[in-house]
């Protein structure tokens, strides 16, 4: 709307200007006016100023031309103003992998209401309700610095009236509703955070689960419930130019006539397996059922890149980058102590983005650096696309990349230092050892006054035996 006004702005001044270019043109060429004392003599001059178009008839042609084409701008919008809350809070199905970032966004609330709280219940109808909120609304989560062992209370952040929770875990599940400080409730979600039981490679990818479908199930009338895996599609190739890798998600679900009819679904008899919808006799609360993820190879061409400018390579080659592929890209330092947990994020990444890291020309792919894949592997890249290193050494310094949707979108250049004095926490090995030396000497110091003060005490009783005598 904003470049529909300006254009007609534009076609505004261009009438005016057409306007008085055409009075300037006919009073210089000799145009029929009263007072104008130069005027042309010549019949055929008479006749072509008499089929020139005068300036105000051109103008009154294109005004109603204008005016008929222009729109006055539209208010954008409001999503709270045109979708009311419902009568009876009822929850959405929400179903996600682990250690993703999940946002809720609170779809519906009144006009006059400035911020919103989030509540969340393990389960409905408890006494044990957790408040989340930031009062202000401005409080900031670097997910980079956020470790899936930490409280739920350090891992979330409203913005926009939506709740991010970074690195969700299983534990996360539950009910969350968007309300006030006050207690009322404007809308809620069931949410299911899911942990990937499997991890499948096509080395190990069984025929049997190729292409399942829950279209193609049939329900059977003996059973009460039937669990399946519902895959969503393939994702993008997340590298271009050299080999890559897809991923797929596969959810548990559970399809059933006798689910809570308060939780909201998109197919009436289906929802998550973790969801609160289904009845606790199914015993699906405590089954192995979960996330499966599948991994496969791929290749993707990049688009061609425009030629680059003369001065500025002279430019770049003069600041150092031998690399074509780094120019452009921006570029993230971070020094960190060795020795110490460390979780690497790829800047701008979002959830349902395809993530690949490469440590400088090495790709390293989820079939060697997935986790789980090797459980005893140092460097692991988790479902949620964090490069973890458990712990940081000298030698992960240097330069690394990673790629959103197939394209190279961030460089972060890693520095790995000794930190000298640290201080150690009483549960390292170390402090354990220098705190059971420390206590053996301690132990056998005293043990040598001991036998000093004893020795002295039998001389001294020997001598007041000798003097009696």
């Amino acid at each position: 709307m904003f470049l529909y006004s300006r254009f007609h702005d534009f076609f505004f001044g261009l009438v005016m200007i057409l306007y008085f270019v055409l009075v300037r043109h006919r009073h210089h060429h000799g145009s029929v006016t009263p007072n104008n004392p130069f005027k042309s003599k010549h019949p055929s001059s008479s006749r072509r100023s008499d089929r020139t178009m005068s300036p105000e008839v051109f103008f009154l042609t294109l005004c109603p031309l204008f005016l008929s084409a222009y729109q006055a701008p539209e208010d954008k919008e409001d999503i709270f103003t045109t979708r009311s809350c419902p009568a009876f809070l009822v929850f959405d199905n929400a179903a996600y992998v682990s250690d993703m970032t999940v946002e809720l966004p609170c779809h519906c609330k009144p006009a006059d209401a400035l911020s919103v709280v989030w509540y969340y219940q393990k389960h409905l109808g408890t006494h044990n309700t957790k408040v989340l909120t930031d009062f202000s609304g401005t409080a900031i989560t670097d997910s980079s610095k956020v470790e899936r062992e930490v409280n739920l209370r350090e891992r979330f952040s409203i913005r926009l009236f939506s709740l991010l929770i970074f690195r969700a875990q299983q534990g996360d599940s539950g009910h969350y509703v968007c309300g006030t400080a006050s207690g009322e409730f404007f809308y809620g979600y069931d949410v299911d955070v899911q942990v990937a039981r499997d991890v499948l490679f096509p080395w190990n990818l069984d025929e049997r689960r190729a292409e399942p479908n829950k279209q193609e199930l049939k329900s059977d009338p003996s059973e009460l419930f039937r669990v399946f895996t519902s895959y969503r599609p393939w994702s993008v190739c997340d590298r271009c130019d050299v080999q890559g890798e897809q991923v797929r998600v596969g959810l548990c679900y559970v399809m059933s006539e006798y689910l809570h009819v308060r939780y909201l679904r998109e197919i009436r008899n289906v929802t998550s397996c973790g969801s609160s919808a289904v009845p606790r006799r199914f015993g699906l609360s405590g089954a192995d059922y979960g996330a499966e993820l599948s991994v496969r190879s791929c290749e993707s061409f990049c688009p061609p890149k425009p030629p680059l400018n003369p001065q500025r390579q002279a430019l770049l080659e003069f600041l150092g980058y031998d690399s074509r592929a780094s120019p452009g890209l921006p570029v993230y330092y971070h020094n960190h102590p060795t020795n110490t947990d460390l979780v690497l994020s790829c800047p701008k990444a979002r959830p349902q983005h395809a993530v690949a890291w490469d440590k400088g020309s090495t790709p390293l792919y989820r079939s060697q650096y997935m986790e789980g894949v090797d459980t005893d592997s140092r460097v692991f890249i988790d479902l949620g696309h964090h490069l973890h290193f458990r712990p940081v050494r000298m030698e992960d310094k240097g330069t690394y990349y990673c790629w959103i949707q197939g394209r190279k979108a961030a460089e972060i250049r890693l520095g790995v230092y000794t930190r000298l004095g640290r201080q150690r926490s009483i549960s390292d090995s170390e402090a354990l050892f220098g705190l059971g030396v420390i206590l053996l000497c301690y132990a056998g110091l005293t043990a040598v006054f001991l036998l000093i003060l004893s020795g002295r005490f039998v001389c001294d009783l020997i001598a007041e035996r000798r003097a009696s005598r």
